[in-house]
C-alpha cells in the first residue's frame, strides 16, 4: 500500500470515528450553534479570520499553541469539528500534505465550504521544482491582505446577513495590513545590510517585498537535516556578509542554530514564521501583526 493510499485510510477511519463520536454525544465538541462555525488549519488563518468574522464567527484553530504545523495530521475530534463546520479555511500551496484526502473523504451531500487561502496570492516557486510553491505566502502582509479578502468571500457566502460587517471588519484589517507592509518597506529601506541567515527557509516572500536575500540552516520544512555542505555554505555566506546574527524560530528546537553560531562567533535571534503561537504568546494576546513587528524591530537590528 503506498503512501496517499494509507493517508487516505488513516483519513476514513478519522472519519468513521468521528460519526460514531457524534452519535454518542448530545452536542458538537468546539462547535456552537448561532455562530459561523469555521476550522482553520493553523494560526495565520485562524487570526485573519477572527479579525474579519468577529461576534459572528466561531472560529476552531486546529493545530494546538506550540506545535510546529508542518506535519501535524489531524485526529478524529478534529475531523469532526472540520466535517460539521460552515466553513474550513486552509493555507494551499502544498502546505498541508492531509487535506487532499480529507476533502476526498467528505460525503457528496456536505455543505462545508472550502477557502483555499492563497488562491490568488502572488505565490513563488521553488528552486528544484517550478511546478511547486512555496507556501509561506502569509510572510508578505501583501499575500496577507490577499488571503484576508479569500476569508471575508466565504464568511459573506455563509453569513450574507452580516455582510456589512464583515466587509467592514476587512476593511479596517486590511488598512493595518497596508499600514504594517509601510513600517517594513520604511524601516528597511534603510539598513546597510540586506542579507539574513535563518534557521529555516520560511523568509522567501518577505526577502522578495523589502529587498532581503535569505540563507537558511534547513530547507522548506524546519525539520530537514542540513549536510555538512549547508552548513559549510551558511557559514561562508554568514562570514562573507559580516553577519552578526543567526535567526531561528521559537516553535522548532534553537540547538541547531546555537551551535552554528557559536562556531561563527556570531549571536542568535528569533525571527517568527507565524506557523503558530507559543501558549505564554496566546495569554499576551499576541497576533499576526503584532508578532510581525516584533520580527521587523529584530531584522532591524541584525541588518545594521
Amino acid at each position: 500500500m503506498n503512501r496517499h493510499a494509507k493517508r487516505f485510510m488513516y483519513i476514513g477511519l478519522m472519519m468513521i470515528a468521528a460519526l460514531f463520536l457524534s452519535g454518542c454525544a448530545s452536542s458538537k465538541p468546539g462547535l456552537v450553534d448561532g455562530k459561523v462555525n469555521v476550522v482553520t488549519s493553523f494560526y495565520p488563518l485562524y487570526d485573519f479570520t477572527k479579525q474579519i468574522g468577529g461576534d459572528y464567527v466561531n472560529v476552531i484553530n486546529l493545530v494546538p499553541a506550540g506545535v510546529e504545523p508542518h506535519d501535524w495530521s489531524p485526529k478524529s475530534r478534529d475531523i469532526k469539528n472540520m466535517s460539521g463546520a460552515e466553513v474550513f479555511v486552509y493555507q494551499g500551496a502544498g502546505f498541508e500534505g492531509w487535506v487532499k484526502d480529507f476533502l476526498g473523504s467528505l460525503s457528496s451531500k456536505s455543505t462545508l465550504r472550502v477557502v483555499e487561502a492563497s488562491q490568488g496570492a502572488d505565490l513563488i516557486t521553488t528552486d528544484d521544482n517550478k511546478e511547486e510553491f512555496d507556501p509561506h505566502a502569509w510572510l508578505s502582509p501583501l499575500n496577507a491582505e490577499k488571503m484576508a479578502n479569500n476569508i471575508k468571500t466565504a464568511l459573506i457566502a455563509a453569513d450574507p446577513a452580516h455582510k456589512d460587517a464583515f466587509e467592514q471588519n476587512y476593511q479596517n484589517y486590511a488598512s493595518q495590513l497596508a499600514d504594517l507592509d509601510a513600517r517594513y518597506k520604511k524601516e528597511l529601506s534603510q539598513t546597510s545590510k540586506k542579507e539574513i541567515a535563518v534557521s529555516h527557509h520560511a523568509f522567501a516572500y518577505l526577502c522578495r517585498d523589502y529587498g532581503l536575500t535569505q540563507m537558511s540552516i534547513m530547507g522548506l520544512s524546519p525539520d530537514a537535516e542540513p549536510t555538512a555542505q549547508d552548513l559549510k555554505k551558511i557559514n561562508t555566506f554568514i562570514k562573507d556578509h559580516q553577519l552578526k546574527y543567526i535567526f531561528f524560530e521559537e516553535l522548532v528546537s534553537d540547538k541547531l542554530a546555537k551551535t552554528l553560531a557559536k562556531d561563527a562567533k556570531v549571536d542568535t535571534l528569533v525571527l517568527n514564521p507565524l506557523e503558530g503561537l507559543s501558549k505564554a504568546q496566546e495569554d499576551a494576546g499576541e497576533n499576526y501583526i503584532t508578532i510581525m513587528d516584533k520580527n521587523l524591530k529584530n531584522l532591524v537590528l541584525a541588518l545594521q
